[in-house]
């Protein structure tokens, strides 16, 4: 007690990943989400999106013994807000992204192979062993930037999202470990570089 009231103290909120993983809760991701699911249909607005994320933040700390929430909740409470506050084609854009990066996710394999000349590019398309491709996930990345590399969490998950567009926007379905390793080692060097020239600034 200070002054005659209660000091509150609120436990950091834990997000289960869809993978599996645990990260801590952050708003601003929340206010990303919104402010896209709002660009989506040409409504962008940063002050409507930090609205709406603080609603979605206030709701999900006053769940009653609430100290973790899924990724699909939290999308849930989004998609619940927008449409009860008149966005509900922000709502229904929200969901078509999520379902779209699902199933794209589901249609990618990654090939172990060292592509260096063309006829390791044959080999890749006609790769039929299925004992040498496996189903894209990105927190394989993460993993192995936390482990081998020794990176936090949160870097390493910007590492892989970054690569995971990459890849998305390739257009491909057949995506060789070689061609990752080069993408994670060019979006880290981008990104640790970032990280130091803010800590310098």
């Amino acid at each position: 007690m200070q002054g005659g009231k209660r000091q509150v103290i609120r436990t950091q909120l834990k997000v289960i990943k869809a993978d599996g993983s645990v990260e801590e809760y952050m708003h601003t991701k929340v206010m990303g989400s919104v402010n896209n699911a709002l660009g989506e249909v040409d409504q962008p607005n940063i002050e409507i999106a930090e609205h709406f994320a603080e609603v979605v933040t206030y709701y999900l700390y006053h769940q009653q013994d609430q100290r973790t929430v899924s990724s699909s909740e939290i999308l849930s409470v989004i998609k619940a807000v927008l449409s009860a506050t008149g966005y509900e084609k922000a709502a229904v854009a929200l969901s078509e992204r999520h379902f779209e990066r699902k199933l794209r996710r589901s249609r990618i394999e990654v090939v172990r192979a060292d592509i260096q000349e063309l006829t390791d590019a044959e080999y890749l398309a006609g790769a039929g062993d299925t004992g040498r491709r496996s189903r894209w996930d990105k927190s394989r990345i993460v993993q192995d930037l936390i482990v081998t590399h020794k990176l936090c969490r949160q870097t390493a998950r910007l590492i892989a999202a970054m690569v995971e567009e990459k890849v998305f926007s390739m257009g491909i379905t057949l995506v060789p470990s070689s061609l990752i390793r080069q993408l994670v080692l060019g979006d880290a060097a981008t990104v640790l570089r970032a990280q130091r020239e803010l800590q310098t600034a």
